[in-house]
């Protein structure tokens, strides 16, 4: 090898070296890139630096048109990005790439029998030009370019670095499409979940009216009674679904957005007692909210229906985590209190409420217990520590 040659192998091994150290930097930010746009302008000025180029666009196929638009680029006039078409078809460098998907070489576009220059490419004194083509399991997105004013040579080599970033964009542009439609997805999944949630609340309103029209239609006393109870827990699971689709995410439910609701709600019904609502910023899982609900909404009913004779008192719902990140929940009052000896956990035999609530608890996968030797009432369930 002579002198020069000498001279010429370590530029050259430096120029390479330098391309896949830009090409290195790249794909982390395509890995990043959130928006499509500014990562193409980001691949045509480094594809760019890289090639040590003039000229670098993006050009992305619009097949209804059979055209490719540019829409990213550097060196070009401030007007051509974003408005400039070029033919697709084989007669043009970038469309031959597209069309066939092999890489377009031409060191000497003047001299060219091949392909036609393109206009934009022509008014900017464009001598040379490289594309390759930008693909993904999607199909062609369209054709990376480098393009150059000045004397000198594009080279196979140049193939394998631009065809890096070509492949880098594709595989964003594959990634951001598959996020996009899986958020469409999303939202319309919890949009389906809150329009069903909303439905399931309306028609159990409707059975509500129809359990109140035979309860008034009826002589038995205790059929009314019967027939009132059984509106008031399907008004309380209306309450709940109501709660729910209301919430600003159907994955988890905040606990004291949904209690304080959920509370004033049954505060309406029960003006002369005063009910408190002491709830802790925690989220439990939605699964959860419906039990839970119906838990608190059963025995503040019975803290309403007995526990002040004259008809007025204090009725409290709280739910705080302890430390170990268990929902403590707890409703109590300051009434005349619970029969002696009274066994919340065999009170499944005695009344239907009971039954509702011990069963409840089950599902919540809490323990209940009543606090002894108090004024009142005060019952409290030990969730399972949440994940």
């Amino acid at each position: 090898m002579d002198s020069a040659g000498a001279d010429l192998a370590p530029k050259a091994l430096a120029f390479r070296l330098r391309q896949q150290a830009i090409l290195s930097d790249f794909g982390v930010e395509a890995l990043r890139a959130t928006e499509l746009l500014p990562l193409l302008q980001r691949a045509t000025e480094l594809c760019a630096e890289g090639m040590e180029a003039q000229f670098c666009k993006a050009l992305e196929y619009k097949p209804h048109q059979d055209c490719l638009l540019v829409c990213a680029g550097i060196g070009w006039a401030a007007d051509a990005v974003g408005t400039t078409i070029i033919g697709a078809d084989l007669a043009s460098p970038a469309g031959y790439a597209l069309k066939t998907g092999r890489p377009v070489i031409s060191n000497h576009l003047e001299n060219e029998t091949r392909f036609r220059t393109p206009k934009l490419m022509a008014d900017h004194g464009i001598r040379r030009a490289i594309n390759v083509l930008i693909a993904n399991r999607d199909g062609n997105y369209g054709v990376l370019e480098v393009d150059d004013t000045r004397e000198g040579q594009f080279e196979e080599a140049d193939i394998a670095f631009m065809q890096g970033f070509a492949n880098l964009v594709g595989g964003a542009i594959e990634r951001q499409r598959a996020e996009a439609r899986l958020k469409a997805a999303l939202e319309r999944q919890e949009l389906l979940s809150r329009e069903m949630s909303h439905r399931v609340k309306n028609s159990l309103a409707v059975v509500a009216g129809f359990l109140g029209l035979q309860a008034r239609g009826s002589d038995n006393a205790d059929v009314k009674n019967a027939l009132a109870d059984a509106r008031t827990r399907v008004e309380a699971v209306a309450q709940v679904h109501d709660q729910l689709w209301r919430q600003p995410s159907l994955e988890a439910i905040d606990v004291a957005g949904f209690l304080e609701a959920l509370c004033a709600k049954l505060q309406e019904s029960a003006p002369r007692h005063r009910l408190v609502c002491r709830a802790a910023r925690i989220n439990i899982p939605a699964d959860l909210a419906i039990p839970l609900g119906l838990f608190v909404n059963e025995l503040v009913t019975n803290a309403i229906k007995y526990a002040y004779p004259d008809g007025e008192g204090e009725i409290r719902v709280e739910a705080r985590p302890d430390a170990a990140g268990t929902l403590i929940l707890a409703v109590e009052d300051d009434g005349a209190g619970l029969p002696e000896g009274f066994d919340p956990a065999a009170a499944r035999s005695a009344s239907l409420g009971m039954r509702i609530i011990n069963s409840l608890a089950r599902q919540l996968g809490g323990t209940l217990a009543v606090a002894p030797d108090v004024q009142g009432a005060h019952f409290s369930l030990r969730m399972a520590p949440l994940a």
